[in-house]
């Protein structure tokens, strides 16, 4: 953060350096030229308001004596040296002088300006003063200098204020940062300390209230599974020990109803365990799920259902001999998946339900499918709340392929829908087969 302010801010200043010196520079160079022809122009005129009219007569010419690194010399209008230095014939300058006017040039060496001498409104003469070029360049050069120890100057400031800033400004997002990573690993009552800055100090207090709401929010959830894995826990707990009770009684038409009813008790204490389990309150982790034989659950979960299936006229097949020997899954979550996806066939499909079994190697495919066709949204078929069907009609909440899918991403493995024509259902489960 600090790095990418400082680069953003001395990129901005380099950039106004450089608008700011390259035509300034021109101007420098323009100016000391400028400034040059016309202190030629001055020495030129001076000494051609000296030169005496009879000096073509044989009078010695007097020219004013020039500056440093300077030459003055007076031409005859036919062009030959008279007075001063430079060259002995007079130039395209002297020519144009002798038309009656100021020439100036720059020549590949030398600033050059020819200034007419008049007398009698006729042109008797011309001053021709002279400098180097190289002089002029040296100024140039020193005045480049200048303008580039003042951009250096002003640069280094520039990258001083900027990492002053810089770190003014990453500070409240650097801390605001290790704040977030505080609350990722764990620590909900992490806060951002307020900041200098305004915009900053509003994302701070965002965060600080979302936290909070976060923290509410996740506070009340572990009361309502507290609260739901006491209040339920316990009168399930009564009802198995009155029920077994019951069995005491030597009651034959009594008995079988309790047994039935004993049996319902422990399959919803179970169903209440993977909940909990799952909600990470209480519940015992992954590895810790006792295993089962999966041809045992899986014949458990068909019989529990065989008698739904045929009272609606339906097939319920499952090859057992499909099922690799000595194969154990963890009990309770696989039972309640396979639960889910046989009564989501029960309620919402049609036709013969098949359960099939394939063997992945360190992994088992239990396929569940009917003769149906899906008539829902695949992508919404997961979702917490949507149901394929009516709710009054079907009695179907929209909660139980949500919650097996849940479970199974809790085993390290996956459901999916395989198929919607016939409707399919595909469980992946890691397996540990018996030594």
């Amino acid at each position: 953060m600090r790095q990418r302010v400082a680069r953003v801010a001395v990129t901005a200043v380099l950039v106004a350096l450089v608008l700011l010196a390259t035509p300034l520079a021109l101007a420098i160079r323009s100016s000391l030229y400028a400034d040059q022809r016309d202190t030629l122009e001055r020495a030129a005129l001076a000494a051609a308001v000296h030169v005496n009219a009879d000096y073509r007569t044989g009078d010695p010419a007097e020219l004013r004596a020039p500056g440093a690194g300077e030459r003055v010399g007076l031409y005859d209008p036919g062009q030959a040296l008279r007075a001063g230095t430079g060259p002995r014939a007079g130039d395209t300058m002297v020519r144009q002088a002798l038309h009656g006017l100021i020439a100036r040039t720059t020549t590949g060496s030398e600033l050059v300006v020819a200034v007419p001498v008049s007398h009698n409104e006729e042109v008797i003469g011309v001053v021709r003063a002279s400098s180097a070029v190289s002089a002029v360049r040296e100024r140039v050069f020193l005045g480049w200098a200048a303008l580039c120890g003042a951009a250096l100057l002003a640069l280094t400031v520039a990258v001083l204020v900027t990492r002053r800033q810089a770190r003014v400004l990453a500070a409240p997002l650097e801390d605001l940062s290790r704040h977030c990573r505080a609350v990722t690993e764990g620590d909900l009552t992490a806060r951002a300390a307020p900041s200098a800055i305004a915009e900053i100090d509003q994302v701070a207090r965002t965060h600080n209230d979302m936290l909070h709401s976060l923290a509410e929010l996740l506070r009340h959830e572990r009361d309502f599974t507290t609260n739901a894995s006491h209040q339920l826990r316990t009168p399930l707990t009564g009802l198995q020990l009155t029920l077994e009770s019951g069995l005491e009684r030597d009651d034959a038409q009594l008995r079988p109803v309790v047994e039935e009813a004993l049996a319902a008790t422990r399959r919803l204490h179970r169903t209440v365990e993977e909940v909990l389990r799952l909600a990470g309150s209480g519940g015992l982790p992954y590895h810790a799920v006792p295993d089962r034989p999966l041809d045992q659950i899986l014949e458990e979960a068909v019989q529990r259902r065989h008698g739904l299936f045929a009272q609606a006229g339906r097939r319920l097949e499952y090859p057992l001999q499909d099922i690799p020997a000595g194969v154990r899954v963890p009990g309770g979550p696989v039972t309640e998946i396979l639960g889910v996806l046989l009564d989501n066939a029960h309620g919402h499909g049609s036709g013969s339900v098949r359960v099939t079994v394939r063997d992945l190697g360190d992994a088992l495919a239990i396929d569940v499918g009917d003769e149906g066709t899906l008539r829902t949204d695949p992508a919404r078929l997961f979702s917490r709340g949507h149901t394929g069907g009516d709710p009054v009609s079907t009695g179907g909440t929209g909660i139980g392929l949500a919650l097996a899918q849940d479970l199974a991403v809790s085993l390290g493995g996956r459901l999916f829908l395989a198929g919607g024509d016939p409707t399919t259902f595909t469980l992946l489960i890691p397996v540990r087969s018996v030594e």
